[in-house]
């Protein structure tokens, strides 16, 4: 759709029912493997009776997340990887400054039958998950996968791949990682910082939740408000100044945490990498023609789907920003690579007619119509989560599974230090 062209839009209920909402996040888990709600297993598979995180809507709605990652909990061999075929795609971009919401677009909405988010899976062997970096950034592999033929090559990251256009404008998310996990005692517990608020003040969960109060201060974290079970509104006095936020299935230490920040990243603000932009060094970058675009990776970019029904997942909002000559230069290019699945909603929300800064809840899925992303780079997904259903909106359910059993077959190394997959 050309840029300023008006598209009719069904008018659905405000989309600062979902935005604005706080959420009450469950009591945390009681270990640092286990407090990033990374990734979700089978309830059968909770054999130590661990609290299920719950997370509540103003209508009392109950989304339960389970606290510990899979790698943690059960037989990886045994897990599967969920991908979802379709559910409600929904715009909202309230500016950072309170700009009036705009109505939400129904998107990609396929209502032959309702999706469960167990239904596709694949066995992943714990083996393959990537615990560490490559030494070089770019001596990760490379699975190409060509839309139009078919065809699937295998290269690694700094090989130029036949197919792609000389004319491509690839788009990075400029994100920075914030040494966000901070350590507390007394009680012994940690806080992760999500999101910052301004004035100081910060979204964060924080555990024992229960023997934490409001009004005190722990380390340099003062809990202001507790808007649910396990997430606060808190003070930090000073910058960010903890761990890194390394996901929960990376169980050995990181001995640089500049390899868990892309080589471009310059805006602080994010709880987790746009890992798929880790593979690129200064001398790759510097033969692309790029453009830049921000989003803060939150919450809702790694809490696992937990419904039974993909339809059940509500997308809370992130905040984004994209300057307006960047914006014109990505609407008027021939081809646009999207880096990163975080680029696509980016991108596809201001594509929709969403403002230059605010907040995104778009959720892609299959049957999607992708209006400004033209390819695709990405890294392997974690089982239950929003990015595996944006893939297989991108490259189709069915080619989406085919890749990743080949994935697995081929020995790629996955999640966040893992391998990517450009798909054309």
């Amino acid at each position: 759709m050309p840029f300023g062209e008006h598209v009719g839009l069904e008018p659905l209920e405000p989309a600062d029912r979902l935005v604005r909402e706080p959420l009450d996040l469950g009591e945390a888990a009681r270990d640092r493997g286990r407090f990033l709600p990374q990734a979700v297993a089978k309830r059968a598979a909770d054999g130590v009776r661990e609290h299920d995180l719950e997370l509540v809507g103003r209508e009392r709605e109950r989304l339960d997340l389970q606290a510990g990652a899979i790698e943690g909990r059960c037989d990886l061999r045994r897990e599967r990887v969920a991908i979802v075929h379709a559910t409600t795609v929904t715009v909202a971009a309230d500016g950072i400054n309170g700009a009036p919401t705009e109505p939400r677009a129904r998107c990609g909405h396929r209502k032959d039958r309702t999706m469960r988010t167990e239904e596709l899976e694949y066995d992943l062997p714990p083996e393959l998950i990537a615990q560490r970096p490559t030494p070089q950034r770019d001596e990760s592999r490379l699975l190409v996968y060509s839309r139009g033929s078919r065809e699937v090559r295998h290269l690694v990251f700094h090989e130029p791949p036949r197919g792609a256009s000389e004319g491509t404008l690839a788009v990075v998310n400029d994100t920075r990682v914030v040494p966000a996990r901070i350590p507390i005692e007394n009680p012994r517990g940690e806080v992760l910082l999500l999101e910052r608020l301004g004035g100081g003040q910060w979204e964060g969960l924080a555990r024992p939740t229960r023997r934490l109060r409001p009004g005190k201060t722990y380390g340099p974290v003062e809990l202001i408000e507790h808007l649910g079970e396990g997430r606060w509104r808190l003070r930090l006095h000073g910058e960010p100044a903890g761990e890194t936020p390394l996901p929960p299935y990376i169980t050995e230490p990181l001995g640089d945490p500049d390899r868990y920040q892309t080589v471009y990243a310059d805006e602080a603000g994010s709880a987790a990498a746009p890992t798929a932009g880790l593979h690129f060094t200064p001398e790759l970058l510097g033969r692309l023609d790029v453009e830049r675009v921000t989003l803060h990776v939150g919450l809702d970019t790694f809490r696992p789907v937990s419904e039974e029904t993909l339809e059940g997942h509500a997308i809370h909002g992130e905040r984004y920003e994209a300057g307006e000559a960047a914006w014109e230069r990505i609407r008027g290019a021939d081809t646009v690579l999207a880096v990163g699945t975080t680029t696509v909603r980016v991108l596809e929300t201001l594509a929709r007619g969403g403002p230059p800064a605010g907040r995104t809840d778009l959720f892609i899925t299959p049957g999607f119509e992708f209006r400004r992303v033209d390819c695709l780079l990405t890294n392997f997904h974690l089982p239950r989560s929003t990015l595996l259903a944006l893939v297989m909106a991108f490259a189709g359910i069915e080619e989406t599974r085919r890749l990743y059993r080949l994935a697995v077959e081929e020995r790629y190394r996955f999640y966040s230090f893992g391998d990517a997959m450009l798909i054309l």
